[in-house]
């Protein structure tokens, strides 16, 4: 089964996913797909408010905030990491359980980063928003670095998500049942 979505006028089949007995997603990877990547960031970045920094959560979201950062010349963007790294001098560190994700994991920030973004206005990137944990995990981190939030925005919300007046995004993804059928 695969649902047909038109991101922005570019049309991808999603393949969805069962996470529960009665749940089933689409799912959106970006991994490889570069003519999506760039058609993704090209018109995030047109919705984009003003910002000093972009923060995008480890790891789908990766090709999509380089993107961001490449057609923007920007030096430098941030990724919240799922786990400390042996470079990482000291970290700001929060939980986070998502939708597709089994079990808690964690995201993690440099200090360095984190001293980077104090006063700085932050816009928050992600492939998919679904049930705003890891979107709330992120803010958390910018919080405690002492960064603005300047915005939030994904290539796609997921369910009630997209009704959210605080997320920017380019197309609603509906959530379905297991014959494939779109949830009300």
């Amino acid at each position: 089964m695969t649902y047909e979505i038109d991101i922005a006028g570019l049309k991808r089949d999603l393949p969805l996913c069962k996470v529960t007995d009665d749940l089933y997603i689409g799912a959106f990877v970006m991994f490889g797909d570069v003519e999506l990547t760039v058609h993704c960031a090209k018109e995030l970045l047109k919705r984009a408010p003003e910002y000093d920094y972009m923060l995008a959560p480890e790891a789908k979201s990766i090709p999509l905030i380089y993107e961001m950062a490449r057609q923007t010349g920007a030096k430098k963007y941030f990724i919240a990491r799922k786990k400390a790294k042996a470079y990482m001098k000291g970290v700001f560190e929060v939980s986070v359980k998502s939708i597709t994700t089994m079990g808690v994991q964690k995201l993690v920030l440099d200090t360095e980063d984190a001293a980077m973004i104090k006063g700085k206005r932050v816009l928050i990137i992600d492939d998919v928003i679904s049930t705003g944990e890891s979107l709330r995990a992120t803010e958390t981190l910018v919080n405690e670095a002492g960064g603005i939030i300047a915005g939030r925005m994904a290539v796609l919300a997921e369910g009630d998500a997209y009704d959210r007046e605080d997320i920017c995004c380019l197309a609603k993804l509906p959530v379905f049942n297991p014959d494939g059928t779109v949830k009300n």
